[in-house]
């Protein structure tokens, strides 16, 4: 296993030849052709990944620690003297690259993600994503794992940024493919603001690649926004308010929490986007370029503060470079050890997930318009390079359950009536309680509705989700639907106990039931 502890080389400093507009260091660059270096191209990858898991791994000390009041780290080194281990901020993107490149396409298809998840995403997941891996054993599939009406944690967990921040490296200088890439994979999870967030920080990543002027980086973020976005405004609030307390990061840290902590908070509050993405926000202003700052301002703002500080130093790795960030004399082991994901490489290195990253890099540059050139003296990748625009609209969340249950009303009432397959009954049963059609067929097929509630009955992880595992007050609703539908609540299981459940549906019959021996 090789040791990383930095050797004594040059930053990365953005040097290129262009065919389009010149971009220097402090400069945006306008849409047209650009051409980076190879080594330039690769080198930021890399850093943007190092950058992520650094943030990642370092933080989760301090995760959800610091709530009522900020951290107090007043010295931080990066270091990882005994490597890298997978966690669910770097995992995800993980089986999604090597997805693509097994299947020699970026934008891989709903129902291929399902079929991931199912295979491989079976434990250590928790909140949206945890909601939507249970969704999947019933066969509800992507987009609709997202959507507010059947997952209550969708509409504001932070599954839309924190799992985005690769789809931002493969597609340098170009926010808006990345954009696009980034909502196929998270709208597994999440929809509305969330979504608003993935386009933000792929964007602030894509554009880290032409520039190292942090507020031309934040600028690109919110460009990307949706005018109605609420991200438009607290993103301005801490901008403002870094300006107005440049030296007192505290300041600004209890403006946030007085403005946009609104649960007493609870998690809610800890898991929602308003707080996490002005942390992050927050946490590049204060950093000022320096990652280490950055990640230690990350920290310290708190609340899912693992999550902010990976997305934060995915931005700030860019910018400084695999090679700086290797000269810095920082304890980094090459090694991305596997311990939550099935079927994936047990011998990955930090090194070789960013050659990942780079191959599906040059695909996606390829796909846009642009290539690898190479004349004998040097290689280049020359990039159709991109503004900065909104691709996914703010969409109305709270109309979404009533155009749902008029479009789907026929199919899930044919489907308890009629449909003798036991997991198709589990589905249109989970699907009339989510959609508020159950009072309805239960008053009128009493009989063909026990049915369905003893099929839907023989995924106990759903209940469970449902009435331990959500979010007070969005899932209250949902709960009450599912009590008058007759739908019981368990007693409350452990979460290893329901991530087996989950693992052993992977593992099922045609008949739902799971052929795999249980100790419960």
């Amino acid at each position: 296993m090789r040791i990383l502890r930095g050797i004594a080389v040059a930053s990365t400093l953005v040097v290129v030849w262009f065919t389009g507009p010149v971009v220097t260091e402090g400069q945006a660059a306008s849409e047209g052709p650009v051409e980076i270096p190879a080594e330039v191209l690769r080198d930021k990858i890399r850093g943007g990944l190092l950058g992520q898991i650094l943030g990642n791994l370092n933080g989760i000390p301090h995760e959800m620690r610091y709530i009522d009041e900020p951290g107090d780290v007043a010295e931080y080194v990066p270091a990882l003297p005994d490597g890298a281990w997978t966690d669910d901020d770097t995992d995800f993107e993980w089986v999604y690259v090597d997805a693509m490149q097994r299947h020699g396409t970026i934008l891989i298809p709903h129902s291929e993600i399902a079929a991931l998840w199912k295979t491989r995403i079976n434990k250590r997941i928790w909140c949206s994503n945890q909601y939507a891996r249970v969704l999947m054993d019933l066969n509800i599939e992507p987009p609709m794992t997202g959507s507010i009406a059947l997952n209550p944690w969708a509409d504001f967990n932070i599954s839309g940024q924190f799992l985005c921040e690769s789809f931002g490296l493969i597609a340098p200088g170009m926010p808006q493919t990345a954009g696009r890439i980034g909502l196929n994979f998270t709208r597994v999870t999440i929809d509305g603001e969330p979504a608003q967030t993935t386009q933000m920080f792929t964007a602030m990543i894509a554009t880290a690649f032409l520039t190292d002027d942090m507020e031309k980086i934040l600028d690109s973020g919110v460009t990307v926004l949706d005018p109605r976005s609420v991200l438009r405004e607290i993103v301005g609030d801490v901008r403002t308010w870094h300006r107005a307390h440049p030296n007192d990061w505290r300041t600004t840290r209890q403006l946030v929490k007085e403005k946009y902590s609104k649960y007493g908070g609870e998690m809610r509050d800890r898991n929602g986007y308003e707080l996490n993405t002005a942390s992050t926000i927050a946490a590049l202003a204060y950093g000022e370029g320096n990652l280490a700052n950055t990640l230690r301002h990350a920290f310290n703002f708190g609340w899912d503060a693992d999550n902010n500080a990976a997305t934060a130093g995915t931005i700030v790795g860019v910018m400084k470079g695999y090679r700086w960030m290797m000269a810095q004399g920082w304890d980094i082991r090459d090694r991305y050890r596997n311990e939550t994901r099935d079927g994936m490489p047990q011998d990955e290195t930090i090194t070789s997930f960013a050659d990942r990253l780079i191959e599906v890099a040059e695909r996606v540059i390829a796909e846009q318009g642009g290539e690898r050139v190479a004349d004998g003296l040097r290689t280049v990748y020359r990039i159709r390079t991109e503004e900065p625009a909104n691709v996914y609209p703010l969409p109305s969340l709270y109309g979404q359950a009533a155009r749902m249950r008029d479009a789907m009303k026929d199919e899930i009432e044919s489907a308890v009536l009629g449909d003798r397959e036991p997991r198709a009954q589990a589905r249109a049963a989970y699907l009339a309680i989510a959609l508020d059609l159950a009072d309805a067929i239960r008053a009128g097929h009493p009989e063909q509705w026990a049915r369905a509630l003893a099929m839907l009955q023989e995924y106990p992880q759903v209940a469970q989700v449902m009435y331990h595992h959500s979010p007070v007050p969005a899932a209250e609703p949902l709960r009450e639907r599912a009590k008058r539908a007759g739908l019981e609540a368990p007693a409350p299981q452990e979460e290893e106990w329901l991530w087996q459940r989950t693992a052993d549906e992977s593992a099922a019959d045609d008949t739902g039931r799971s052929r795999v021996p249980r100790s419960r």
